[in-house]
């Protein structure tokens, strides 16, 4: 439950302001949208329509095909999520009867409502044996928003709607509150509408972006889509010049990505990795167990010394997971200096990602969207030319 749709919504002042103009989207059950645009363009207003704290002009909005306008308002809310950026907590209350709020509106007997705040507090990551007996000034910014979003999922509302909700906190605070949202929804799938100024928010939150112009939607597809493909020059403007950067966050390191290089064994004498690496003229090879696992590295002029492999490698510190984005690779790579990463499937060593592979999995990518394929089907001198 919960799919949100917008038929030629239109909101209009009586001094003739128009804040959005003829919407028409829709945002399936268990999709996370992101409404980004600049000040004034209208995503705000956009959501706050959904529950009805503004009223649209003309046009219609439907919750699970409900029309929102045949709803009782008080009621409607509260079953709608609702996390606004300065959260909006009772200073009066514990955080525990914070996040209790709308189950005790809903007439939850105490114990009930209290069990459910408890459970939801745990669920974004504040044990509320310690955080729920505290007031919120006793709390930093980043633990309040937190308890914001348990307050507006508390009740278990289908859909939920989230005004620029972790802007308010320093940059690496709103990195981590974006983490563990991800994580929340990935367990509990809610009809996410989340209104933000921050195009690389949007990109690393969104299913699909609505990217607004002045009162319109300019465009409204994947983070992938929208970075590789914008569809007007207002939006390659708005996502800016490096829209190939920020599309390393939404583009995930595949298998089919790889350069297989040189391989060592565990017990493997130094002399017949030497020879392999001369035969082939690399430098180095990857160092695995029997298994399949990564152990480390060695490079050819170590192997001179003789001995075995076991002696002589190093340990592996520039890795990622498949399916990490490629955003962290590159990450990876400049922090530790390397000309490449090591790619894992747990401990199972899978490849490693050069930059030149890096650069080709992103072209991959754009190109196998915009043909609608896998980026496996994609060939190499279709990403490799101009």
């Amino acid at each position: 439950m919960g799919m949100i749709r917008f038929e030629q919504v239109t909101k209009r002042y009586a001094d003739g302001t128009t804040a959005v103009d003829g919407l028409s989207f829709e945002v399936a059950e268990g999709e996370l949208v992101t409404l980004v645009g600049p000040s004034g363009c209208g995503k705000t207003t956009t959501m706050m329509m959904v529950n009805r704290l503004i009223e649209p002009t003309s046009g219609r909005i439907l919750v699970d095909g409900a029309d929102v306008a045949g709803v009782d308002p008080v009621r409607l809310r509260r079953r709608i999520g609702y996390v606004i950026q300065q959260v909006g907590l009772f200073p009066h209350r514990t955080v525990l009867d914070n996040t209790a709020t709308v189950p005790a509106l809903l007439g939850w007997k105490r114990a009930r409502a209290r069990a459910r705040a408890a459970e939801l507090l745990d669920l974004v990551g504040l044990d509320p044996k310690t955080y729920g007996p505290r007031y919120p000034d006793q709390l930093s910014g980043g633990q309040r928003q937190r308890v914001g979003v348990a307050r507006a999922l508390a009740a278990d509302p289908p859909v939920l709607l989230m005004d620029e909700p972790f802007g308010a906190v320093d940059p690496v605070v709103r990195e981590q509150l974006q983490d563990e949202f991800l994580r929340m929804q990935a367990a509990v799938r809610k009809t996410v509408l989340l209104v933000t100024h921050d195009i690389e928010e949007a990109v690393r939150l969104g299913d699909r972006i609505a990217v607004y112009g002045q009162g319109r939607i300019e465009q409204f597809d994947t983070p992938g889509a929208v970075l590789g493909r914008p569809a007007t020059p207002y939006v390659a403007g708005f996502v800016g010049a490096d829209r190939g950067l920020k599309r390393l966050s939404v583009t995930a390191i595949e298998p089919d990505d790889l350069q297989q290089p040189p391989v060592a064994r565990l017990g493997e004498s130094a002399e017949s990795a030497a020879a392999r690496l001369r035969a082939e003229g690399a430098r180095w090879a990857v160092v695995l167990d029997a298994h399949g696992d990564l152990h480390g590295w060695v490079g050819r002029d170590e192997l001179a010394a003789g001995g075995t492999v076991d002696a002589l490698a190093h340990r592996m510190t520039a890795w990622v997971p498949v399916g990490a984005p490629l955003k962290q690779a590159f990450g990876v790579m400049l922090q530790y200096d390397a000309g490449w990463v090591a790619v894992l499937d747990g401990s199972r060593f899978l490849g490693v990602l050069t930059p030149a592979k890096l650069h080709e999995a992103l072209r991959r990518s754009v190109d196998a969207e915009a043909r609608g394929v896998s980026r496996g089907q994609v060939r190499f001198d279709s990403v490799s030319g101009a």
